[in-house]
């Protein structure tokens, strides 16, 4: 027995001093427990009187979420031939109508049709309209264009587009419009088009989903490149552009000025005029604009897409006649691109452009209506 008591003693020492090394190190936790919790009390403190009658905190703090580039100001171009200003007048209305956003129209026409435009711009409802009168030097077209072409207003006016650096200096993003167009949504949208890094220009492309459903399977080479170019022709077929692309229509389009001068686009164009003008390269039976094909060129596979809806064409001709109401109600844009026009007889939906054409205060211009059963019962 005494050997196992001094063989215990050490042992319950041990323990003993264990105990109290447990015994101190639980005190310092509750210590430095107690002193934390005394400090987030204090700091709940001093945060109430952040806290609402709802006891949340206010989070006027956070960083507020960006805001969209408010847009001071919508270019927009527009062509004007004597002939044709009631198109001009009821495009500008239908945009002007349409929208809260400010837009500047740009009006390109010759010296001889002025005066025209500025009366019949000085009508009560289109007194809040900006505008400004452009004159187009048809001077620029020598040597790039054929006489004929050169003969008729309409045929010069039709290439402004290709100088439009030039025509308004300054501006960095752009619409170009037709005078045969009815806008019937808000511009900005079609002005926010998107265009992708390097590509000057958007349009609307033939094959889009919405526009090629109706048009005829037998008329495919009308809305893709064979209908444009000569084939035939080395100068071509060196430029390896398939036949089977898809064409784009360039009477509606966004462009980016800037990006268009840096790459030279107006010189660019005019030097497929001139090879024309040398060779033929253009096809003289499908293609219905003389300006498409250096146009089709020149933006081969560079350039951004039109929501469709933002140009619904082909309404100057049979296809337009297939289109729904519900269809033609919903589009953004409408364009009667063909040969009837919606101030004849023969257009479809004309009754649409009737809503925003004023008329000539001059009576040089008026509108040809089509006789219905309900007109002659009259």
């Amino acid at each position: 027995m005494p050997v196992l008591n001094e063989i215990l003693t050490p042992v319950t020492s041990c323990l003993s001093v264990n105990i109290v090394i447990i015994l101190l190190a639980a005190v310092i936790f509750l210590l430095v427990l107690h002193h934390n919790l005394l400090g987030l009390s204090d700091i709940l403190k001093r945060q109430s009187s952040d806290v609402g009658l709802v006891g949340f905190q206010r989070i006027d703090f956070l960083p507020e979420a960006p805001e969209e580039k408010k847009i001071a100001e919508v270019p927009v171009v527009i062509t004007a031939v004597e002939s044709r200003l009631g198109g001009v007048i009821a495009a500008i209305n239908s945009i002007s109508s349409n929208t809260q956003s400010t837009v500047t129209f740009y009006i390109v026409t010759m010296n001889d049709t002025k005066e025209h435009l500025r009366t019949w711009l000085s009508d009560s409802k289109l007194k809040n309209v900006k505008y400004k009168i452009l004159e187009f030097d048809p001077r620029v077209l020598e040597g790039k264009t054929r006489e004929d072409e050169r003969a008729k207003p309409v045929r010069k006016l039709t290439f402004a587009r290709f100088y439009l650096p030039a025509l308004v200096p300054g501006v960095e993003k752009i619409i170009y419009m037709d005078d045969d167009v009815i806008v019937q949504g808000d511009i900005v949208e079609l002005y926010k088009t998107p265009l992708k890094v390097g590509h000057a220009a958007a349009f609307s492309e033939d094959c889009d989903s919405v526009t090629s459903k109706y048009l005829f399977r037998g008329a495919g080479s009308q809305y893709n490149y064979i209908g444009y170019f000569d084939y035939k022709k080395e100068t071509i077929r060196k430029l390896g552009m398939k036949a089977s692309t898809c064409s784009f229509n360039p009477g509606v389009f966004v462009a980016n000025l800037t990006e268009w001068k840096q790459q030279n686009i107006t010189r660019q164009l005019e030097k497929w005029m001139e090879l024309d003008m040398a060779e033929e390269l253009y096809s003289k039976t499908l293609a219905g604009s003389i300006t498409a094909p250096p146009l089709l060129i020149v933006f081969y596979k560079m350039h951004s897409s039109i929501d469709p809806m933002w140009h619904v064409r082909h309404l100057g001709s049979s296809t337009g006649k297939r289109y729904s109401f519900q269809f033609v109600n919903a589009a953004r844009l409408l364009h009667w691109n063909g040969h009837f026009k919606p101030w004849g007889r023969a257009a479809s939906y004309s009754e649409i452009w009737e809503k925003w054409y004023i008329p000539d205060p001059t009576g040089k211009f008026s509108i040809i209506r089509r006789h219905t059963e309900a007109d002659g019962a009259k």
